[in-house]
């Protein structure tokens, strides 16, 4: 697999989307617009010529081979302002966020957050903690090792041990994730996106979302091989360096493998003499493993002495019950509505994928097919109709996943008017021109500031759903997605954008 950008829903955004491509594409375009249904006349009403300037838009050459989806609703009365095939299941991508989201608030609440345990399996004398220390966890996505978030938390829990009189410990350290089932990637994920950060797996210990980072730069002379760093260096990976230093002429050619159930990280390819450091975020093969080898090193560090090996628990015949281990320490992760806000603006597919579990936990099973149930009876209750939403994860990634336009604007639109809800939702959605996915596009329009909405990317999908202020304050709704068009994404993201700019200029 080439080393190239992706098309995944992840990351902080796409660059500056300049109008100009679009005007491009409409110029000297003679097409007639897609039937409207309002027609067109000299003295139109302000609905109806919003609706001749968006068919004026969609009428784009460059779009025609697409298919869309849009729904245009006022929150001030219902009015629909416009639609297009809004009853048609299309890929959201990662705007199927909305749906994740939507359904944990009024499953878990805002307020929920997960819990991780370190118990003893042993009894503590002179300072030792004879046998096992067991770490249970239930899902907290947010262990994370940037900006010493998850340095400070594990120097918290070797503080917490020695007030509990543990000096060292003569056993393993355990890390127990059987609060969730072993499933831990999504159905329909394309294979060669398995070893990218995005597409990293879900369990119940989770440690710097279940990624590590790979940094490499060319050696000292051509045909020398690439020096390669992984960090955190706990990473559990093993790295098999087939990259090569290329003439300073050349362009980077960069290969990363790794077979979904291996720690080994394979890569080939070749980088030019003299270039700079390249990074890239590449998932690991056992999220356990990784949370409990990163806790025991910093326990060492933190001057523990730890004398046995990090394991999984899934790996052992003779491991302590956690139901006969006595609870050491107890941490919380920050709520719901906080964990929310991370999710949203950057997309962060491992975070949608652990509340869809979480969300089955909570009605009795951890599992994916327990959440999706779950989460669809939730939104029905909402006027989602079952054969209006096809989901399969939580995050967005298959392509297994299709809904219509107007599921995502009856769930905007419940979640607006619901005072349980609302706050978190819409402070959690990326703001057009400022943050998140959207920090890039729509500056310097009247939906800078003004629009909030999820993004949604996969190859030949792109959606946003969201909510815009008309020229006049009028709160409006909207959902927005395109499939299988045959221009470059650029095109379509300005046109998306066209639209959302015509209705923050629109005016009664």
């Amino acid at each position: 697999m080439a080393w190239r950008s992706r098309p995944g829903p992840f990351g902080p955004g796409a660059p500056t989307r300049l109008f100009f491509i679009l005007a491009f594409a409409l110029a000297g375009c003679h097409a007639a617009p897609r039937p409207s249904s309002v027609p067109a006349s000299p003295a139109a009403s302000p609905v109806a010529q919003l609706q001749r300037d968006l068919n004026r838009t969609l009428a784009a050459p460059a779009l025609a081979r697409g298919y869309w989806g849009i729904v245009v609703k006022s929150l001030k009365n219902d009015e629909t302002l416009y639609t297009l095939n809004a009853g048609k299941l299309l890929m959201p991508g990662s705007a199927l966020k909305v749906v994740t989201l939507a359904a944990a608030a009024e499953r878990l609440g805002w307020e929920y957050t997960y819990e991780t345990r370190l118990a003893a399996g042993g009894t503590i004398e002179a300072g030792v903690l004879n046998g096992d220390l067991l770490v249970i966890g239930s899902g907290d996505p947010s262990i994370v090792d940037r900006d010493g978030v998850a340095a400070r938390i594990f120097v918290d829990w070797a503080n917490a041990l020695r007030s509990k009189g543990v000096r060292a410990i003569a056993g393993r350290i355990i890390g127990d994730d059987n609060t969730f089932d072993d499933e831990d990637l999504g159905a329909g994920w394309a294979w060669d996106d398995l070893v990218e950060g995005f597409a990293a797996g879900v369990g119940a210990l989770q440690f710097n979302e279940n990624t590590a980072r790979v940094t490499i730069v060319p050696g000292a002379a051509v045909g020398a091989p690439a020096l390669i760093t992984i960090a955190p260096a706990v990473s559990t990976l093993v790295i098999q360096n087939g990259l090569r230093t290329a003439p300073a002429n050349t362009i980077a050619s960069i290969e990363v493998r790794r077979l979904p159930g291996s720690a080994r990280l394979i890569l080939g390819g070749s980088v030019p003499l003299g270039s700079g450091p390249v990074g890239h975020t590449v998932s690991v093969d056992n999220p356990t493993l990784f949370f409990v080898t990163a806790l025991r090193e910093a326990l060492i560090a933190a001057g523990i002495d730890v004398h046995g090996a990090a394991v999984d628990i899934d790996d052992l015949a003779d491991a302590p019950s956690r139901a006969t281990s006595a609870t050491l320490v107890t941490y919380r992760s920050p709520p719901l509505s906080t964990l929310a806000t991370t999710m949203m603006k950057v997309s962060q597919n491992l975070y949608a994928e652990t509340l869809l579990k979480t969300i089955g936990a909570a009605v009795g099973a951890p599992t994916m097919e327990t959440g999706r149930t779950a989460a669809k009876a939730a939104l029905q209750t909402w006027g989602v109709s079952p054969a209006d939403l096809i989901q399969v994860d939580g995050s967005g990634l298959s392509r297994y996943n299709y809904l219509t336009p107007e599921t995502l604007v009856t769930i905007l639109t419940h979640v607006d008017r619901d005072e349980r809800l609302r706050g978190p939702f819409e402070a959690a959605l990326p703001i057009a021109g400022r943050d998140g996915t959207l920090a890039a596009r729509l500056k310097g329009t009247p939906a800078e500031g003004n629009a909030r909405a999820k993004t949604g990317t996969l190859a030949n999908v792109r959606a946003l759903a969201g909510y815009v202020s008309s020229a006049d304050n009028e709160p409006l709704v909207f959902a927005i997605v395109a499939n299988n068009y045959g221009t470059t994404p650029d095109v379509v993201l300005a046109a998306i954008d066209a639209i959302v700019v015509k209705l923050a200029e629109f005016r009664r």
